[in-house]
């Protein structure tokens, strides 16, 4: 007889009957250390760090090509100037690029041509000035002598002028400097090349470039696009044909002075004023004043302050009267958001924003335009600035009726004046009290009464 295995599972799992179950063996409460982690988390780190890497790179490219990027924006704008007269020429059989080429020369010809005799200009006034100087340094030595009772000599002045440290230092400076300004020379010039290519480029392939853009867009993108690039052009246009149109007003108008003044070189000087006051924006009058001034200052000490004068008052002249005339017809827009434009310019992008601010801030404007729902205004006169009617009538309704009150004791009036004063106030207050029953039965003599009352 096989023997039984009184451990095994039969003989664990049986009880005796009447008493309680064994309790198992005791759990862990702990919970294990050796959790694994999500399986998502470890991607999400290699994304996150991934997008970081991404934006550096970004931010780091963008700064770099920062002054690049001015550059084909600069070209752009100036490409947009120019589409005018390029597409008046493609309209008339000339090819867009022989034409576009045609118009660079001309604006190329043009500021050559005013550089070379401003430069001129410039060259002769200073050689007159320094020969000159001696004379003007004798006559200050003289009015200084006279009036502080000194003994000034000019060779003294001049020999402690070269043996002083701070001449030797400026040379010294001067001298290792000459290297950094060669340096941002030639790099204006590249700086001018590369804008100058851009613009001819953006200006003769024009009509490929819109297909090329329109070609990514769908049907109704395409309108808008086209419908934005031809207000820009427009705005653009009408921007620099302004303020062509007031370099020619303000030219001719210090021409006239500075012929009256007899100042030399007024032809030169007047078209300076005039390049330099409208395209050079915000400081752009007080840097075309300057040298008038100077010039007129070597004729003779009245003759810049007569010159101040009128760059002053014609800058208010045009300021409030022509610009305003003009660039409604032209750009169309507010002088106050104008000039708004060109400080947020100047604060973004420096020279360039400034000059560019004013067609970009019309062109948005345009643009934005035919969005926005615009409904009839009321006749209200409150929308003319003019106050409401009737609270002023009524304030001015009492006031006369306490002044009828009052002046029959004050210039002792007879009767008649009291009746008549009492008859003014009710006549400016007692419509609603005539239009009663009580009004309607009353004679005259009882409507006399209640005015007065």
């Amino acid at each position: 007889m096989a023997a039984t295995d009184e451990t095994g599972p039969a003989g664990r799992n049986t009880t005796v009957p009447g008493t309680p179950p064994t309790a198992g063996p005791p759990t862990d409460p702990a919970p294990r250390t050796g959790a694994r982690m999500p399986r998502w988390l470890p991607r999400a780190m290699v994304l996150a760090l991934a997008l970081i890497a991404v934006f550096q790179f970004g931010s780091w490219a963008f700064h770099q090509l920062t002054g690049l990027l001015i550059n084909v924006l600069i070209a752009f704008f100036l490409a947009l100037a120019v589409e005018p007269a390029v597409s008046w020429m493609a309209a008339r059989g000339v090819r867009r690029g022989f034409g576009t080429f045609l118009v660079f020369v001309g604006v190329l010809v043009v500021g050559a041509g005013f550089v070379t005799l401003l430069g001129s200009m410039l060259a002769e006034q200073i050689i007159k000035i320094v020969e000159d100087f001696p004379q003007y340094l004798d006559s200050v030595i003289n009015w200084i002598n006279t009036h502080f009772h000194t003994e000034l000599r000019r060779v003294d002045i001049q020999e402690n002028l070269l043996r002083s440290d701070w001449l030797r230092n400026y040379v010294q400076n001067s001298a290792t400097g000459v290297l950094d300004v060669s340096a941002q020379v030639l790099g204006g010039l590249f700086r001018l090349l590369t804008i100058a290519l851009f613009s001819f480029y953006f200006a003769a392939d024009g009509p490929r470039l819109r297909r090329t853009i329109c070609s990514v867009l769908p049907p109704a993108r395409q309108a808008e696009v086209l419908r934005a690039w031809e207000i820009a052009v427009n705005k653009t246009g009408g921007y620099l044909y302004s303020r062509g149109l007031m370099a020619l007003i303000s030219g001719l108008a210090h021409y006239v002075l500075l012929e009256f003044l007899d100042v030399p070189y007024a032809p030169v000087l007047a078209v300076w004023v005039g390049v330099v006051s409208q395209f050079i924006p915000t400081i752009g009058t007080y840097l075309a004043g300057a040298l008038p001034m100077l010039i007129a200052f070597t004729v003779a000490p009245w003759y810049a302050v007569w010159v101040l004068v009128f760059v002053v008052v014609y800058q208010q002249f045009e300021n409030y009267v022509l610009q305003p005339k003009l660039t409604a017809r032209t750009v169309d827009i507010h002088p106050a958001v104008a000039f708004g434009s060109v400080v947020a310019g100047t604060a973004l992008l420096g020279a360039v924003g400034a000059l560019i601010a004013i067609p970009a801030v019309a062109t948005l404007q345009a643009f934005l335009g035919a969005y926005v729902k615009r409904y009839d205004v009321t006749d209200d006169p409150r929308v003319f600035g003019h106050r409401g009617s009737g609270g002023t009538s009524a304030f001015g309704r009492r006031v006369r009726g306490l002044w009828a009150q009052r002046r029959p004791e004050g210039d002792g009036a007879g009767p008649a004046a009291g009746a008549g004063a009492a008859g003014a106030g009710a006549a400016g207050s007692g419509a609603g009290a005539a239009g009663s029953g009580a009004a309607g039965a009353a004679g005259p003599g009882e409507g006399g009464t209640a005015g007065a009352s």
